[in-house]
């Protein structure tokens, strides 16, 4: 909350407006948005991916997204793994389920991080912050997370480019929200699993 304004509850056209205020810089805006949600969880991370495709253009809207996300989660990473020395006991004595899924990333590395970040619903910033206490290696993170995040905001910018075409092709909207519940669902089991 900023004042009496829910930032969290923005939708897509509210981050559009406030990003073409900024218009005179160029892709920043869109681009600092997207760096800051991975810092900053509450703000609303879908709308902000469909916003910037909306304002840039799809591939330029798609990859100023997916920098500013991967340069984010990056950001959480390093500061966790350069600063959070006593975090990762902190973590395992307050939450002693956390110990199985850092075990569980250290253990299988690649895949969890990178499905993970492949899903729009996932707590993206928790899973930086595990895989910055944990003993993953920092290229396995990077190269899991570049990866999977260029699935979920590629998915996220198709859905959200031009939607009024999607009105006009009703099984293409049929398509995306069938591939988001399914998403969703699998996303839940993994967190349900290892974020409780």
């Amino acid at each position: 909350m900023i004042g009496s304004f829910d930032v969290s509850a923005m939708n897509w056209e509210d981050m559009e407006h406030v990003l073409n205020r900024f218009a005179a810089l160029g892709p920043f805006p869109g681009l600092f948005a997207a760096w800051v949600e991975s810092l900053l969880p509450f703000l609303p991370l879908v709308a902000i991916l469909v916003a910037n495709v909306n304002i840039y253009g799809l591939g330029e809207g798609f990859l100023i997204s997916w920098f500013g996300v991967c340069a984010g989660a990056v950001t959480v990473f390093w500061v966790v793994r350069r600063f959070g020395g006593r975090l990762r006991h902190f973590v395992e004595r307050k939450s002693p389920r956390s110990t199985r899924l850092i075990h569980w990333l250290e253990r299988h590395g690649f895949l969890p991080i990178f499905l993970l970040s492949c899903f729009p619903f996932t707590p993206s910033f928790l899973v930086n912050l595990v895989s910055g206490i944990s003993k993953v290696p920092f290229h396995t993170f990077a190269i899991a997370t570049i990866l999977g995040k260029g699935v979920m905001i590629l998915m996220v910018s198709l859905a959200g480019y031009d939607l009024a075409d999607l009105v006009k092709q009703p099984w293409k909207l049929v398509f995306i929200i069938g591939i988001f519940g399914l998403m969703a669902l699998t996303g839940r089991k993994i967190e349900s699993k290892y974020f409780k």
